[in-house]
């Protein structure tokens, strides 16, 4: 197989940026969290897919805002440029079940301290992330492995996390705070 010097170089360097946008959502969780997330908290990222109404939509109004806007720069020169799926970031007290194309991070303010519980791809990837491959990373490895081995260990809450009840009271509190259309939700991020 003939290979592509420049394209492998690209997609090396996509590679490489990923992990600052990681970064950046994290930073972003632990920004943007409720006051009341004083304590170790979850960060928990997770894909949605962006369905093809939401798409044209997209498409429309890049194509709109360079129209009317002579200061405007088109995000989109392709339709496949478009995004297929979103990264939703969302700040949480409980620990989410795991699942394939999420990550899971535990945040521990003040300071901005971060540990990588797991990050697993999408399963139909994790192939692409053993041992002499471009994407092989340590953590998605022993994440995959722990997925597939040690499903209901991974599952478990970790010893600092706060008892439910401690929990419902902090979301209560953020309910009152906010407003009775907040909760959980209310600091998710989408990226």
């Amino acid at each position: 197989m003939k290979i592509d010097r420049l394209e492998t170089h690209d997609r090396l360097l996509q590679f490489k940026g990923q992990s600052d946008y990681i970064s950046k959502g994290c930073q972003d969780c632990i920004n943007n969290r409720p006051i009341q997330f004083d304590i170790p908290f979850y960060i928990f990222a997770h894909s949605r897919s962006v369905e093809m109404d939401e798409r044209v939509s997209i498409w429309q109004h890049d194509l709109i805002s360079e129209a009317i806007d002579p200061l405007y720069i088109r995000k989109y020169t392709r339709f496949d440029e478009i995004p297929s799926a979103r990264l939703i970031w969302s700040p949480r007290l409980s620990k989410p079940v795991p699942q394939p194309n999420s990550m899971l991070f535990k945040a521990y303010p003040p300071t901005d301290n971060i540990k990588i519980i797991w990050m697993l791809p999408a399963s139909e990837l994790w192939d692409q992330y053993t041992k002499g491959l471009m994407l092989q990373n340590r953590d998605v490895v022993d994440s995959i492995n722990q997925f597939n081995t040690n499903f209901s260990e991974m599952s478990l809450p970790e010893s600092d996390d706060l008892p439910e009840e401690r929990v419902s009271e902090i979301y209560e509190n953020i309910r009152m705070v906010y407003g009775s259309g907040s909760g959980k939700n209310k600091f998710e991020m989408i990226h």
